[in-house]
């Protein structure tokens, strides 16, 4: 874990209401993996008082990339950054994938802005002769971003993309009908959809490990305030930004009403 000072290089607008933010660290690019995370100061000031905490989208070289949907007043400021602008960022936190086990295919399922781990991912799978398909759900077709991914099926609440319906609604689809040799799910996005995915995985007896979102304070275990029940564990719980963000699904009881 390293706190410094990066250099923002760009901000742009890659869909609707999200963005994504290149930043100079080189410290951070030559060791961070797929899953982990930066907590980001988005201003100077004390308004707003905690850091954000974003998914390292991509890696190229000394730069990392995070994205973002705009949906407070931190990710607001974020998204008015200019190049040349500094901010204060920590990371890597947290865990990763195990891009290692034994499995033959890669179902990368995301949700909305969970997509964010998934170009990292892909990149570091594609070294491999592993085959790589990504299910990504959004609410439009509007929200879909498939850019830098492998072998993108859709699915939109809508209907305006790809299949209409949930996004493990089309997992499941295609399970029924396909044959997938020995696959492994890497799953981010909303509780919901990591329900169903859970609920899913009990059915096909596929291993899957899922990036849980969560509100985090500190980033790395201080404040003890992500916490996630563990299942048929001695601990009864575990932090989401020390212990994952990456855990295998069956080892977390997912709550309902988030």
């Amino acid at each position: 874990m390293i706190q410094i000072l990066s250099r923002v290089s760009n901000v742009r607008s890659i869909s609707d209401n999200i963005w994504a933010i290149n930043l100079v660290s080189p410290e951070i690019a030559s060791i961070v993996k797929p899953g982990q995370f930066i907590n980001v100061k988005v201003s100077e000031s004390y308004m707003p008082l905690l850091r954000r905490p974003f998914s390292v989208q991509q890696v190229n070289a000394d730069e990392i990339t995070i994205i973002f949907s705009v949906y407070g007043l931190g990710t607001a400021l974020l998204s008015k950054k200019r190049p040349g602008e500094i901010l204060d960022i920590i990371g890597p936190l947290g865990n990763s994938f195990n891009t290692e086990d034994k499995f033959d295919t890669a179902l990368l399922v995301g949700g909305g802005i969970g997509v964010a781990p998934f170009p990292f991912l892909t990149s570091i799978l594609k070294r491999s002769t592993k085959n790589i398909i990504t299910y990504l759900g959004a609410r439009s077709s509007t929200h879909v971003i498939t850019q830098q991914l492998e072998n993108v099926k859709v699915a939109t609440d809508d209907g305006s993309m790809g299949y209409h319906g949930t996004v493990v609604d089309l997992l499941r689809k295609d399970f029924s009908g396909s044959q997938y040799g020995n696959p492994k799910i890497f799953a981010c996005g909303p509780t919901p959809m990591l329900r169903s995915i859970s609920k899913l995985i009990q059915e096909i007896q596929v291993p899957c490990e899922a990036s849980f979102e969560s509100a985090m304070a500190c980033g790395f275990g201080i404040c003890q305030g992500c916490p996630v029940e563990l299942v048929n564990d001695e601990k009864k719980y575990a932090l989401v930004c020390k212990d994952g963000p990456v855990f295998d699904i069956r080892s977390i009881r997912i709550p309902y009403g988030s």
